[in-house]
């Protein structure tokens, strides 16, 4: 493969192309640490004519590409497999902002560009970009749209899918479609922007978005509350629902479990209710209202409907932040989960979403069935229950080694998924398939539906060149 090599340096510089093995190594190993892959080499184009290059040298060749971005998927979907056949497309050189439209309430960026310099681009025009995620300092608007990510604020705003207006893609051919369209109504056949987000580069590579951008609100206010159980959650979601209608941007499950988790792990972190680890109470959700009137209104909507749910007995207590440092500090608990579970070990995730009204039932049903084929097993349960995602993560019993409880991972999968389906769910809500959840796709997705996506594959990329391995 020195010829094809040759050939990647001398289309976008010879530092471009990494092919030393301690060069690759962040860029092989996975975002959870589970698994280490191998590669001819990382390309690392600077410009869409690069891309629309290396993927042509690539099908010359035959080589299989892995395009990745932040690398921080769950699924190992961005990094490539043991064979060493693949090289990997990082676009990370590809990181600029294009252009900001506040008229057209649209921006136009690299797919290589982080999330949150979108954000503050966005905001740089009193616009607001409205994904947010845990990783949005690392992650990439690319890896986001090649994922649908969803993220804190799908309740009011939606999934990557609904902030995406038109796209940039290398096709596996190296051709190059350009649909920067900044239009909200285009009736002029197949919409090829849907085929590519969430396809997680499987059938070609985005190099470019125009995003959605929205008024930045005047005011937002946020609020812990304790809850009995997962059934008051819902009761809740709907009591904020019937009361602030759009204004209710975020809503989040949090066990006791993650905050005691978090409490261990960031002790530095607040502690909303003043009481010792751990938390006093089973459940909790995390809500955020934002306005385009006014802070005294965003208050004054929120306090009134915890009132309510006070004076339901929905709400045990509640906490309303009084400052922005204080809600952030409250966001700050639901966004370390992730980093607390990984402080405390590798455990069995799932990402999965059900049918809002049929959350509290299925937590009910699958945890008992869970400790009665894993005796002592932890539940790391928390998500975004405004839009039925749940993260359902399972830990291993206290004084339980990690990688013992791991080799259950097939069979807590099974009792899980198999629940997921009996309550009409997804298997994945978020996250993707990648390569690790592949299989699982095989076992619940509709056969049809599968017929139509190797379809699909096929056409597009017929040498099958593109993230082999990945989703089909």
């Amino acid at each position: 493969m020195s010829t094809f090599l040759d050939t990647c340096r001398d289309l976008i510089g010879p530092a471009h192309v990494l092919d030393a093995a301690h060069d690759m190594v962040p860029f092989l190993r996975d975002w959870r640490g589970r698994f280490t892959g191998s590669a001819l080499a990382v390309l690392r184009p600077g410009s869409v004519a690069e891309v629309a290059a290396l993927v042509r040298a690539c099908a010359d060749a035959r080589v299989p590409i892995v395009p990745q971005g932040g690398n921080t998927g769950l699924v190992l979907g961005g990094v490539p497999d043991a064979s060493g056949t693949a090289v990997v497309l990082s676009l990370a050189r590809m990181n600029a902002v294009r252009a900001v439209d506040p008229v057209n309430r649209t921006m136009t960026v690299d797919a290589g560009c982080i999330l949150q310099r979108a954000q503050e681009a966005a905001a740089a025009h009193d616009c607001l970009f409205p994904l947010s995620l845990a990783a949005e300092g690392s992650c990439t608007i690319g890896g986001n749209l090649a994922t649908n990510a969803g993220g804190t604020a799908v309740l009011r705003y939606g999934n990557a899918r609904e902030l995406c207006l038109g796209l940039e893609v290398v096709t596996p051919q190296g051709e190059v479609w350009s649909g920067l369209s900044g239009l909200r109504k285009d009736n002029t056949g197949y919409d090829l922007r849907d085929l590519y987000i969430g396809a997680e580069g499987t059938l070609g590579i985005i190099t470019g978005a125009v995003l959605k951008l929205f008024p930045q609100p005047k005011a937002s206010v946020t609020a812990l509350a304790a809850l009995p159980s997962p059934a008051h959650a819902l009761r809740l979601l709907s009591l904020m629902q019937d009361r602030a209608g759009a204004s209710l941007t975020g809503f989040e499950l949090i066990s006791s479990f993650c905050l005691r988790l978090v409490a261990e792990h960031f002790p530095q972190l607040p502690r909303p209710f003043a009481q010792p680890s751990p938390p006093p109470f089973p459940q909790y959700a995390l809500l955020e209202l934002s306005s385009n009137e006014s802070e005294k209104h965003a208050v004054g909507l929120l306090e009134s409907a915890i009132g309510a749910a006070l004076e339901q007995e929905i709400v045990l207590d509640a906490v309303v932040a009084g400052s922005v440092a204080q809600s952030r500090g409250l966001w700050q608990l639901r966004e370390h989960i992730p980093l607390a579970q990984a402080a405390a070990g590798k455990n069995i995730k799932h990402d999965i979403s059900l049918p809002v009204s049929r959350i509290a039932d299925f937590i009910a049903e699958t945890e008992p069935l869970l400790q009665e084929a894993f005796p002592g097993c932890q539940l790391v349960c928390f998500g975004h229950l405004g839009d039925g995602n749940l993260h359902f993560n399972v830990a291993p019993p206290p004084g339980i080694a990690n990688e013992a409880f791991l080799v259950n991972q097939d069979a807590v999968n099974r009792v899980v998924h198999d629940t997921v389906a009996r309550y009409g769910g997804s298997i994945s809500a978020e996250h993707g398939i990648g390569a690790l959840k592949r299989d699982e796709l095989a076992r619940y997705k509709d056969p049809v539906a599968l017929t139509l996506m190797r379809a699909i594959k096929a056409a597009l990329d017929p040498q099958g060149i593109m993230n082999p391995g990945k989703v089909l």
